[in-house]
This record gives structure tokens, sequence and C-alpha cells, in this order.
């Protein structure tokens, strides 16, 4: 008999001011490790007025970890250190490994109308894997694969396996699992899960009870799951809509400098010195 997870805690977003000065609401990042493991931080940018998001994130570094950006409305604007450069827009997923470094620069642009929408993702690398070579895996929105499941559930599989459709992205090291579940009104999502792994959810429309006997949780909300093998989720009245990610926790210490993350002080030092020295790039 499957073990049905329960919440364990649930985080509200919090307003947060990043980049050049990008207003967005922040999940969960710096004060939830290790709750999160191996998740270490999820932004929520999402406005009508231009004047919260155009300054963007100009060029800066990472190291240690994979940054995943998902847009629902607008577009974002990328280029790095190793001459990659285009545009992600409505639907459209990078997942970017920054491994032994990288640098780069994310533009957001909204909308005719100035909407922008969208969320990124830290998750960390292993001490095996964090000086790895950088690479991207971007994914346009039609090569994400959409499920239709019982009560009319929708499920885009971005990462990981619905009814035996696995999403585009592959070959991550901790094994995860990104969708983006819609529900309509009063519908019941069952989802297996692997047991020990972090599991949470962010809803981003309407309200879900996301344990029996619990009240229905609202919009920019974190609901992070205890163990179990099975997530049984139902709707509320409006219906809902809620990203759902889980991954193998890593259980290693983490040294944590702005966009570079580490198992260690020292790493962190030699870091912030060959950023001064002009080494930090490797490939």
């Amino acid at each position: 008999m499957k073990a049905i997870r329960t919440v364990k805690k649930i985080f509200s977003s919090v307003p947060t001011l990043e980049g050049a000065g990008v207003h967005l609401k922040r999940g969960f990042g710096y004060h939830q490790v290790p709750e999160l493991d191996p998740f270490l931080l999820l932004d929520d940018f999402h406005s009508s007025n231009p004047a919260d998001y155009v300054a963007g994130f100009p060029w800066h570094p990472h190291r240690g970890i994979e940054t995943i950006s998902y847009i629902l409305k607008g577009f974002v604007e990328h280029g790095d250190s190793m001459g990659n450069k285009g545009v992600i827009g409505e639907g459209d997923v990078q997942w970017m490994t920054a491994g032994s470094g990288i640098i780069h620069q994310e533009m957001p642009k909204g909308m005719k109308d100035g909407r922008l929408w969208g969320f990124q993702l830290w998750a960390n690398l292993p001490a095996s894997h964090k000086m790895m070579a950088p690479r991207y895996q971007e994914i346009k929105a039609p090569r994400i694969p959409e499920v239709c499941l019982a009560d009319g559930v929708n499920v885009k599989v971005i990462c990981g396996t619905v009814n035996e459709v696995q999403g585009p992205v592959r070959d991550i090291v901790t094994d995860p699992e990104y969708l983006d579940v819609a529900m309509p009104a009063s519908s019941v999502f069952k989802h297996t899960v692997k047991t020990g792994h972090t599991v949470f959810a962010y809803v981003i429309e309407g309200h879900a009870c996301f344990s029996d006997g619990k009240a229905d949780i609202g919009v920019e909300t974190v609901v992070l799951f205890g163990d179990g093998d099975s997530l049984k989720i139902t709707a509320g009245s409006e219906g809902a809509r809620f990203l759902l990610v889980s991954g193998r926790p890593l259980g290693e210490p983490v040294a944590w400098y702005g966009p570079i993350v580490m198992n260690t002080e020292k790493e962190l030092e030699i870091a912030r010195r060959e950023l001064s020295d002009g080494t930090f790039l490797k490939g």
C-alpha cells in the first residue's frame, strides 16, 4: 500500500529585490537551507509594471549550481561568457548547469501589455559535479509534453515522468522532477514520487488541499511534503495550478556566497580570488 505524503511545512513567499533592482517574490532561499535539499532558492517574478523588472540581472557569475528558468508570460534575453545568446518566452525552459563557472546576464522583457511572469529555481550540485563543464538545456514550449489525467487534470512534464511520458530535460545528477500541474475545480491529482526525495509544490493559481484533512492553500505559497511514495492533491472551488518539484537530497555541507554555492568556505575563497584575478572561467 502506498504511503501518501502529508504536508510537513508551509512557506509564504516574501517580497525581495534582486539583480539591478528586480521586484520579485521569494518562495524560499538561504534561510530554508537545508530543509529543501537539493534545492536552494525559488523566485517568482510576476508583474505588469515594467519598472519592476526592466533593470534585469546584468552580468554576474555562477558556480556549483544549476539555475532553472521557466517563463509563463513575457521574455528573457540571455547571454553568457561562452558566447551563447538567445531568448526564452512563454512556456520555455532554460536549465543551466553552471558547474565550474559561467558569467551571464538575464534581461526580462514584458508582453505588449507589460506583463511578465516567470520562475527561477536553483538546484545544488554534489561535490563530485560542482566543477563539471557548464552546459545548457534550452527547451522551447512545443517540446514540453502535456499529459491529460482523470478529472481533467493537465500536467506539463518539464523533467521527470507522468504516465510513462518523459519530459525533455534529462541527465540531471539529482534525479529531479519538474511539473506544471493545472487542476479544475474539486478535481483530484494522484502522483507517485520517490521515497526519500525532497518534494515541494508552489501554488501559482487558485488553491488546493495538499493533505487529507488540511485546509486549502493559496497562491504564492510553498508546500513542503514529508516522506512517502505518493501524493494526493484536491483542488479547491476555483481550481488550482502549481509547480511540483522533487529531487534527491545531497546531504552535503553548503557554503553560499551570492550566486556561488560550494561545500566549504575555502572553496568560496578560491572562487572570489579567481573572480578577482580573471581565472574564474575554466573552459
